[in-house]
């Protein structure tokens, strides 16, 4: 195997014609890796994002070709998949206001160029789900908000309708099938890429408490922040630390690694029915 590219979460390794994708413990937060893993992070991503491959595949194909044909000191946290043309442009749906959508929001009335009703606060219900993709920034850099005109644009005005209508289709199957959990999807990001015969294809992960705010129905309420099954833990903590958001990032407390763990483990129980 030969390593093609180091991420901040995941490592991607090409054996023959396919590629072998490798979700690390790795955490980062505003770009930057935290220098603390969080136990079995890679391995409860990898379940997870196999589980809505196959929620989601009559809807969109996926890179899947094996999630047990890995090296075996991959185990688990490893999947076999296709090569494809990655989409350079991180295709973001959002059904709920927090977090960047939110600040941005707050000063421009806007998400993503899309304009919004007045008197919106923290996490409210969207009046449908919105396209508000970004930039993919190189390592070290912080992605950037794109509105849909950059992004046909980057990559012409059919392709970029595609992202449009797949990204929102793919949010509202999600949070279809995760609301009957009890879990409300604020938002998700999702990779799209080229296969070899010009399909359209979901690559990296889906739905995984990186790449989505999951919150729990029960205790919803906006014009608050909502507890979160997701690395908002850890966000929250980093902007209380003291630390400048740049690297070097310093070390995750235990009790913060313990109960990040413990949420990624809940909503992967709670999606998926299936224990940890």
């Amino acid at each position: 195997m030969e390593l093609l590219h180091s991420g901040k979460v995941r490592d991607v390794y090409a054996e023959g014609d396919d590629l072998i994708l490798v979700a690390s413990d790795r955490v980062s937060v505003y770009d930057v890796v935290l220098p603390t893993p969080i136990p079995d992070k890679g391995k409860l991503l990898t379940a997870l994002s196999l589980w809505w491959f196959e929620q989601l595949a009559d809807l969109v194909p996926n890179h899947v070709i094996s999630a047990t044909d890995v090296p075996p000191e991959f185990a688990g946290r490893a999947i076999r998949c296709r090569r494809l043309e990655m989409v350079p442009v991180e295709c973001v749906a959002r059904g709920f206001l927090a977090g960047g959508g939110l600040k941005e929001y707050e000063s421009t009335g806007k998400v993503s160029g899309v304009e919004l009703p007045r008197g919106l606060v923290e996490a409210s219900i969207l009046p449908e789900p919105i396209f508000t993709p970004s930039t993919k920034a190189p390592a070290g850099e912080h992605d950037e908000p794109m509105t849909f005109a950059e992004v046909v644009d980057k990559v012409g005005a059919q392709t970029a309708e595609r992202l449009r209508l797949l990204t929102i289709d793919v949010y509202c199957r999600g949070a279809e099938l995760a609301a009957d959990r009890g879990i409300l999807v604020a938002d998700t990001k999702i990779e799209l890429g080229w296969a070899s015969d010009g399909t359209l294809v979901l690559g990296d992960e889906l739905l995984t408490p990186d790449s989505s705010r999951f919150w729990p129905a029960e205790s919803y309420q906006p014009g608050r922040a909502q507890f979160s099954y997701d690395k908002q833990y850890v966000r929250d903590w980093a902007a209380t630390s003291g630390w400048d958001k740049r690297h070097p990032a310093p070390e995750v407390p235990a009790e913060v690694v313990d109960a990040t763990r413990a949420r990624y483990v809940d909503v992967y129980e709670k999606l998926t029915g299936t224990r940890w």
